[in-house]
């Protein structure tokens, strides 16, 4: 390979010799690099490892370096991450498309053995796990129970998958999400291969499909999340193209005050950025602020990068990194090679390290942090813990609009009991996701609160949905070693699995007669989750208001019973003697949450708990998978079915597959904050939908619907969920909630599934109107998969959010944007309208301009020119071809 900068050198550690490609060696000819931001440095590695003349140049490198004089470039890179995460929801529909890539090579005459994954690729089954049960001893082995009876088709294919690709690896389920199965034993920091008889040292670095994969960058290990088809062309060898970031940096100084925590601390990053606007960037954390930081602290503020908006949320290297992977039980190797690498290389961080040089800069003292929640929908929408409940009872309250002024609660007798649900009831608290139950200082707090507040006689109320979902058994591990699982457990926070549950959608049932009680009178009920999203229609259909806190709050909230009850002031209960209990009474200090973890935590539950990972309880083992290259479909499958892809597809592209679009009709004229979660919900399935007259067509009962996450491997579901949620607003239908739409020209009202299958059928193209950050949230590859299904050929929006975008080109959708000043409002539209495409044929280029002429139903029309957000020269080959996946097939037919 090609190495123009005489990079490649040893590296001695503890009497063995690793290769590096060293990056001071590189500055003889560069320039001095030592200011650039830690993340560029471990991109500039990454190029020089993979220089070849051909996808990765000199210039290349050389634009790195280039980058400290502007701050920013426009210059397309090719980046090769070292592996892949995946997990479930996500990863299940990425091994079908993998699967359906093995038939379609075998009847284009190729070898299906090529469709095989290069990079390492790990799958953690962590999405599928229901809080069915809860409350209760018996709750985790009943929610398990169900897991396996109601997933035995998908767990089967993965077990095939397992067997039938090379370097694809399976965490079975009950092991933890994937996020902290990642910090806590995959990662490395410094990744090793074996080449030709060498030890290769480098970045770990990697991709995943799920948006959190940020997380690891607390780890300082460089990752994001990509689309599934995306992840799929990694795994299959293909580089990412990129564009050179801009890297925001992020200055933390002080230490945070007694009584907040790192929930509070993210929270208000969150907002913070969202505000500065870092969407497509990187952010790279700096300053001695760092020091007073853990690890855990750090993982919690890179795993809401998506909620922030950046592409990634970096932390380098430094004694504290070091000190997470020894106590984490990685192997004494690992850790001196990770410290001798960083050293060597320029990505070692003390405080009196200089401060790199970034595009732009923003500044927190974290002992200015105070206790705070975000919701009641969105991520960015910090409330002060003083202020909540004041939000709350105001009239112009979001989740009270239609509903008038606001005067005094509501309330509804609760059938077979003898209490009353108001407006503001908590209905679920939940202690899960990722962002927290990896933190042990946030989780030892919600015990000690827990344990506090049952010396005081208190109790939850009776209407909340308690739960308990750690991101892996390490914390089980440790919350039972101090005694605080008992705690947690008398008052209802028993273990209902390991795995992401309320914050992904798998919340389950409500109690019926709560639910009753709920639309009775359209009460707006509320829920408080230590996750990281709260999107409308996302965590329960029947919560309209809805929270993430820290875990401790969770708690709190679970006992005080209601959003309006302002815990700064008012009581959150009385004890045994009727004595008013106020948060302060049963919040610990920090002191204590210290002393806790010294005495609970250890290196040895770490390796015991990672000892056997990939092999699964007995229910796993069980599982029976044909061992076969092809996988043997089954017709009757409601959870796994072969996607149309790829039929009818040849060998090469026919001339130029982008061809003006005309005669378009509009699918949907939506808002703004369209979340992937709206395009393609993953929560429960409607019993009065397209998907689920599909279902029960099947002779599938209600009750075992299952999720939409859970069945993402079966296309016919997914299309028909695409645009169904149940809180998507389509300006075509005034007034209307849920998945509805106008067919046209009659203006009939149907479903978005049922009108797109019409419009299919007369052989009319489509396109959607959105205003900005259209497909913001998670990155859901069946966003874009079932718009394309749905026959959707354009997406013209006012703003993409980058993954989103990304994956509407990689599967052939064209994603246009608005100048600044026109949206959907200013042109008028209502959605009787046609619109032509053009400029299309005559080839694509990146940032080329689209013209959009709509033909209005009174015979007048009117132009417009609309950026095409194809952005990069690899992404108009993927677009061309129909779709990343048809290219990297073609690719490997050809190679």
């Amino acid at each position: 390979m090609t190495n123009s900068f005489d990079a490649k050198t040893t590296l001695p550690v503890n009497g063995k010799n690793y290769i590096y490609y060293s990056l001071p060696k590189a500055a003889e000819q560069l320039g001095d690099i030592s200011r650039l931001p830690f993340s560029l440095k471990v991109l500039l590695e990454n190029l020089l490892r993979y220089e070849d003349g051909r996808t990765v140049t000199a210039a290349d490198v050389e634009a790195i370096a280039a980058w400290l004089k502007t701050q920013s470039s426009d210059r397309e890179i090719a980046y090769r991450p070292a592996r892949v995460l995946m997990q479930d929801f996500t990863g299940v529909p990425a091994v079908v498309d993998l699967a359906a890539m093995r038939d379609a090579m075998v009847n284009l005459g190729g070898d299906p053995e090529k469709i095989n994954p290069l990079s390492p690729v790990d799958l953690v089954i962590d999405h599928s796990v229901m809080v069915d049960s809860y409350g209760s001893d018996n709750a985790f082995g009943t929610n398990v129970q169900r897991e396996f009876q109601r997933n035995g088709e998908r767990y089967a294919f993965l077990r095939w998958g397992q067997s039938a690709f090379d370097n694809f690896r399976v965490v079975p389920p009950g092991t933890g999400i994937c996020h902290q199965v990642n910090l806590e034993y995959l990662a490395q920091t410094v990744w090793t291969k074996e080449d030709n008889g060498e030890t290769i040292a480098y970045p770990d670095t990697l991709v995943g499909t799920d948006s959190h994969t940020t997380m690891i960058n607390g780890l300082a290990v460089l990752g994001w999340g990509v689309g599934g088809i995306e992840a799929e062309a990694a795994m299959l060898g293909q580089p990412i193209s990129m564009l050179i970031p801009e890297v925001v940096g992020f200055k933390l100084t002080g230490r945070l005050p007694e009584g907040a925590t790192a929930t509070d601390l993210v929270l208000t990053v969150v907002q913070m950025l969202r505000q500065k606007g870092v969407v497509g960037k990187f952010v790279e954390f700096y300053g001695d602020g760092l020091s007073h930081l853990t690890l855990a602290d750090r993982a919690t503020i890179s795993n809401m990068a998506p909620e922030y908006g950046a592409t990634c949320g970096f932390f380098p290297i430094d004694a504290e990194t070091l000190h997470y992977l020894e106590f984490s039980g990685r192997e004494p190797e690992r850790v001196a090679l990770v410290e001798a690498y960083a050293k060597a290389q320029g990505l070692w961080r003390e405080d009196d390290t200089p401060d790199p040089i970034f595009t732009d800069t923003l500044e927190l003292d974290l002992a200015t942090v105070e206790p705070s929640l975000a919701g009641p929908k969105r991520p960015q929408d910090r409330v002060l813990l003083s202020q909540l409940a004041e939000q709350f009872m105001t009239s112009d309250f979001p989740v009270f609009s239609g509903l008038g002024s606001y005067v005094e609660k509501r309330s509804v007798p609760v059938s077979g009991t003898d209490y009353e649900l108001t407006d503001g009831a908590v209905a679920i608290a939940a202690i899960t996701s990722c962002t927290n139950t990896s933190n042990p200082s946030v989780m030892i707090g919600a015990g000690l609160v827990a344990r506090k507040a049952r010396e005081k006689g208190l109790s939850v109320k009776p209407w909340v949905k308690t739960s308990l979902a750690p991101g892996s058994q390490v914390v089980s591990a440790y919350l039972e070693k101090a005694g605080l699982q008992d705690d947690l457990d008398a008052l209802g926070f028993n273990l209902v699995g390991y795995g992401c549950t309320t914050c992904i959608g798998n919340s389950g049932p409500l109690p019926e007669p709560i639910v009753e009680a709920i639309n009775a009178e359209d009460l707006v009920v509320g829920a408080v989750l230590s996750g990281n999203r709260n999107f409308e229609g996302r965590v329960s259909p029947h919560t309209k208001a809805n929270y993430l806190a820290s875990p401790p709050l969770v708690v709190a909230y679970a006992i005080a019973g209601n959003l309006a009850i302002d815990l700064k002031k008012d009581p959150i209960g009385q004890d045994q003697d009727g004595r008013p209990v106020y948060l302060k009474d049963i919040w610990p200090s920090s002191e204590e949450i210290k002393a806790v973890m010294a005495d609970a935590l250890t290196p040895e539950m770490f390796r015991s708990r990672y000892g056997n990972v990939f092999t699964g309880t007995e229910d796993w083992q069980a599982i029976a998978a044909e061992a076969s290259q092809t996988y043997d479909w089954q017709n009757d499958s409601t959870y796994v079915q072969n996607p149309p892809f790829f039929e009818a597809m040849s060998a090469t592209v026919n001339g130029s597959s982008a061809t003006d679009i005309t005669g378009a009709r509009p699918l949907a004229l939506l808002g703004d904050s369209i979340t992937t979660d709206h395009i393609s919900p993953a929560g429960a399935i409607t019993a009065d939908g397209p998907t689920g007259h599909y279902l029960k067509d099947n002779e599938v009962s209600v009750v075992d619907f299952n999720s939409y996450g859970s069945r993402r491997g079966n296309h016919e579901v997914m299309m028909r969920g695409t645009f169904a949620n149940i809180r998507l607003q389509n300006e075509m239908v005034p007034g209307s909630r849920g998945g509805v739409t106008q067919y046209m020209p009659d203006g009939t009202e149907m479903s978005i599934y049922d009108a797109a299958m019409q419009y299919q059928e007369a052989g009319v193209p489509l396109v959607v109107f959105a205003g900005k950050e259209y497909g913001t949230g998670s990155s859901r590859d069946w966003a874009a998969k079932g718009t394309r299904l749905l026959g959707v050929k354009a997406v013209v929006a006012e703003s993409f959010e980058r993954i989103h975008r990304s994956n509407l080109v990689g599967m052939g959708v064209l994603p246009l944007q608005f100048p600044e000043g026109v949206n959907r409002k200013t042109l008028g539209l209502d959605g009787t309208e046609t619109f032509d495409l053009t400029g299309l044929s005559d080839g694509i280029q990146p940032g080329m301009t689209v013209k959009l002429t709509l033909n209005r139903a009174d015979g007048s029309s009117e132009s417009v020119d609309l950026l095409c957000r194809i952005d990069t020269l690899d992404e108009v080959e993927y677009y061309r071809n129909g779709g990343i996946l048809h290219y990297v097939l073609r690719q490997l037919l050809a190679a």
